[in-house]
């Protein structure tokens, strides 16, 4: 499928995402100027809509970066335990810092997930897997111990119900006022897309990097930093959403390669299209309710990811 296509697939789905919702607006009732449909507009809609798109591309940017980073075409964020320490930090902060805001819990989600993020990429290049499909596996029992440390942490702190909000990825909470922190996905995005070809070259290897004059250690750092920032920013605003990142770099590397300065506005609007189409379907399925996103996109995720290990197998 052309550029052109993707694009054109990308805003049918835009348009599609604005009309469709528990409240009927048509877009008669925009150009009549009624009152009510430009507030569900305004308020809900359009925040709705931005929150998709920069959640979509920001998780399938970080799917990429840390495939490049460990050398692996399996791992994201939810195979290498960045999504739960995530949660483990914003749980933290419930306790420590309780009238912390946004920011505050934020600070708390990025800490722990750029340290996590740290401790999988010296585990994985220790142990040295000559396996590619023990490196998510090892992410996922990983991932999994932080998963049972946070839940610990909230039954002994009588916090369990709070960490239920972070659980499941869910766009229905997102309007106008308290979803904003998640534009922080632009500029990594654009970091990301201006480190392109340093990043390309950390796919090669360490020695490979360094011979060809590459900062291997800042590089592999800043690389975890853009991650951790669009976690934190992500799981702070909708939750956590799994095999976004997995599902995608996959899908656009196996057509088009693994040159991200060509690459990366691929993977990104492939991304917000996915994140598009589960949310439309979730809004669809149980009409006038709403099936989380987590459910639709995970669902989706972790059947691409099952059939990209059985392929990877052969």
């Amino acid at each position: 499928m052309t550029r052109v296509r993707w694009f054109f697939l990308f805003f049918l789905l835009c348009g599609a995402s604005l009309l469709v919702g528990a409240r009927q607006m048509e877009w008669s009732q925009l150009l009549s100027s009624s009152e009510d449909a430009w507030l569900t507009l305004t308020a809900s809609r359009l925040p709705r809509l931005a929150a998709l798109v920069l959640t979509g591309v920001g998780l399938s940017v970080c799917g990429v970066i840390l495939q490049h980073i460990v050398r692996n075409k399996f791992v994201e964020p939810a195979t290498s335990g960045g999504l739960d320490a995530a949660k483990l930090g914003i749980l933290v902060s419930l306790t420590v810092a309780p009238a912390a805001g946004t920011a505050g819990k934020m600070a708390f989600a990025l800490a722990f997930c750029f340290a996590a993020s740290l401790l999988y990429v010296a585990l994985i290049r220790r142990i040295r897997f000559k396996n590619t499909i023990l490196v998510p596996v090892i992410g996922l029992v990983y991932g999994g111990v932080l998963s049972a440390v946070a839940e610990f942490y909230a039954y002994r702190n009588n916090i369990l119900q709070s960490m239920q909000g972070w659980l499941l990825g869910d766009f229905s909470r997102i309007v106008q006022g308290n979803y904003e922190i998640i534009y922080l996905i632009l500029p990594i995005v654009a970091l990301t897309y201006l480190y392109a070809q340093r990043f390309t070259v950390l796919g090669m290897g360490e020695g490979m990097a360094t011979s060809l004059g590459l900062n291997y250690a800042a590089t592999v750092a800043l690389g975890l930093m853009l991650v951790a920032v669009t976690v934190a920013a992500t799981v702070i605003t909708v939750g956590a959403i799994p095999f976004v990142g997995l599902a995608i770099p996959n899908l656009v590397a196996l057509r088009h390669g693994d040159n991200l300065g060509r690459t990366l506005p691929i993977v990104a609007l492939c991304g917000a299209s996915l994140l598009l189409a589960c949310d439309i379907a979730g809004r669809l399925l149980i009409y006038p309710f709403e099936v989380p996103i987590g459910l639709t996109a995970g669902g989706v995720g972790g059947v691409l990811f099952l059939i990209l290990i059985i392929r990877g197998r052969r």
